[in-house]
């Protein structure tokens, strides 16, 4: 897993199992949104603080994914993510699914996130410094809601 630091994309391997590939042959279309989830986790992980991580959860409220290119079995896979725009109570990640083999673009997805109290599972706004890491710097920060 890496970070890199100049563009803040976050990437982690995935690997595809027997059970990922549907009827025709490739990997289900079902099974890249979880490998999205997957990468937002795993970033959230790696980036967020032992505090920030009890204090907060996450929900998607919304997905919208571009299908590209079939991933198959046996292939070796990357997921890479990052983050962009936030609202008072959404944040915007993206993710590229990619073949580790010649970087490919296998599929592009834009997730909106709700972080939610962990305590209460209520909507809740994040402190400025979870803002500052998990949304696109010097974005006016708007009122408005989806």
């Amino acid at each position: 897993m890496s970070t890199d630091s100049s563009e803040e994309r976050y990437e982690i391997p995935i690997a595809i199992d027997q059970s990922d590939i549907d009827v025709m042959g490739h990997v289900n279309n079902v099974v890249y949104l979880r490998w999205v989830q997957e990468a937002a986790v795993a970033h959230w992980s790696a980036r967020a603080t032992p505090d920030q991580q009890k204090k907060w959860k996450w929900v998607v409220v919304r997905h919208e994914i571009d299908y590209k290119r079939p991933a198959q079995c046996g292939e070796k896979i990357i997921a890479r993510t990052w983050v962009g725009q936030a609202t008072d109570l959404t944040f915007e990640r993206h993710t590229e699914i990619l073949r580790a083999g010649d970087r490919k673009l296998l599929a592009r997805a834009r997730t909106l996130w709700c972080p939610v109290n962990a305590q209460g599972g209520k909507p809740s706004r994040v402190d400025e410094e979870v803002r500052k890491r998990f949304s696109v710097p010097n974005d006016p920060v708007s009122t408005a809601h989806p």
